[in-house]
């Protein structure tokens, strides 16, 4: 699997509220701890960092592409939200900083072990970190092509050798979902 990201061409279909099918805002809010510090790991246009910026003190919105935030912008940003130009295996927040973490479809573009440390270092003892991706086992109709998807197994496995425990994790047609918790 190598690195890539999401053509920025292709922003507007981000803005699709028929992902809510793969994940609705109440599942992803349920996966992780709200109320304090946060970041949205693969941010692209905000479309769930929004969904999430209400329930927060700050979201930072963390997305590699400067085009993905400035079709942000351009939709409008809110109050709560910090954009924040980075990749996830070099975050510039200090350590123990965060409170909680999420990614969106996005864990198959920047899944490696040096991303897990660095989520490991930023994040505060016992902060839960949600992820939902598409899964392996789907049959590639949507998302990603399969070779560049993990199973759920691998996911928790590599979180697990990061630092982090599981609390919950579940595999469903199309994707799979869990929260996991950063061990002190």
């Amino acid at each position: 699997m190598g690195f890539h990201t999401y053509d920025p061409e292709r922003a507007p279909n981000l803005e699709d509220a028929s992902r809510y099918r793969y994940c609705s805002a109440e599942e992803l809010l349920a996966l992780f701890d709200q109320g304090g510090v946060v970041a949205d790991l693969g941010s692209g246009t905000g479309f769930y960092t929004d969904d999430v910026a209400p329930y927060v003190e700050t979201c930072y919105a963390v997305d590699v592409q400067h085009e993905m935030h400035d079709f942000y912008r351009e939709k409008g940003v809110p109050e709560s939200v910090e954009l924040v130009e980075a990749a996830v295996d070099d975050l510039p927040f200090p350590d123990g900083h965060l409170d909680g973490a999420f990614s969106t479809m996005t864990y198959h573009e920047f899944h490696s072990d040096e991303a897990l440390a660095e989520l490991h270092r930023t994040l505060a003892p016992d902060a839960r970190v949600g992820i939902a991706d598409w899964t392996a086992n789907g049959d590639g109709g949507e998302g990603p092509p399969l070779d560049e998807r993990f199973m759920l197994d691998d996911c928790t496995s590599a979180f697990e050798a990061a630092g982090f425990s599981v609390e919950f994790a579940s595999e469903r047609r199309e994707t799979f979902v869990c929260s996991l918790r950063r061990e002190p």
